[in-house]
């Protein structure tokens, strides 16, 4: 059995498991992007929650795991060499768990670089402009009397939006007929501005149906349908 004793975190979330992958997170965009990819790939995962209503993010142990107290974090036992591997950024997850699976990531070198390019984009583009719009239309950004700040981001969704519109053009994914961690990156995303944030009105949405209909096939996966609730909020 492996020994994650070194780790501080687990004396917060202790291991059932300690032989599998532990997973501290939370069902937000970042958090499921995660939860997917350990459902699709079949690894064996024990998630851990996250509780940001407890600030469970702000704790030393969370901390001692990601020192920029965001979810989601992983420990693998079993990493690089037969050696314990702790990581986050969502981003640098996928790759992990896409090359330690050999999933989700095409093994030619072009296919491979322009899956990360995509990737790239989510983390630089919709992560974070989505989640301004949600700052300023559903959380304390909508009580702010300038619409300037709103309409800044609202403007940049509807651009990213266009975006994917275009490279969805025929194409069923991102890279094509293959589902890939792109995907994985993107869809958790897409549907949380239209859904969750209520803003899908607001930066057009219905001009966008390709965007529309990749998200409905995506989310309708089995691994994805799963992974909207994982690790269970309680």
């Amino acid at each position: 059995m492996a020994d994650l004793s070194s780790f501080k975190i687990t004396q917060r979330w202790p291991a059932a498991n300690p032989d599998v992958i532990q997973l501290y997170s939370l069902p937000t965009p970042n958090g499921i992007k995660v939860s997917a990819m350990l459902e699709e790939t079949g690894l064996a995962y024990e998630p851990h929650l996250v509780n940001f209503s407890n600030n469970d993010q702000l704790t030393p142990e969370f901390l001692s795991l990601n020192p920029n107290n965001k979810i989601p974090a992983i420990i693998d036992p079993n990493g690089p060499d037969g050696k314990p591997l702790a990581l986050f950024e969502s981003g640098a997850i996928l790759f992990y768990l896409a090359e330690k699976s050999g999933k989700f990531l095409p093994q030619d070198g072009a296919g491979r670089y322009e899956t990360l390019q995509w990737v790239m984009f989510q983390m630089g583009g919709p992560g974070p402009m989505f989640g301004q719009v949600g700052f300023f239309v559903k959380f304390a950004g909508k009580h702010i009397v300038d619409p300037r700040p709103r309409q800044r981001y609202l403007d940049e969704a509807r651009r990213l939006l266009g975006v994917i519109e275009g490279r969805l053009n025929g194409r069923d994914y991102m890279m094509g007929s293959d589902y890939t961690i792109a995907d994985i990156a993107l869809w958790p995303w897409l549907r949380t501005i239209n859904g969750f944030y209520g803003a899908g009105e607001l930066v057009g949405i219905k001009g966008f149906p390709r965007v529309l209909d990749y998200v409905k096939r995506c989310e309708e996966r089995p691994a994805s349908i799963k992974a909207v609730n994982i690790p269970a909020r309680g």
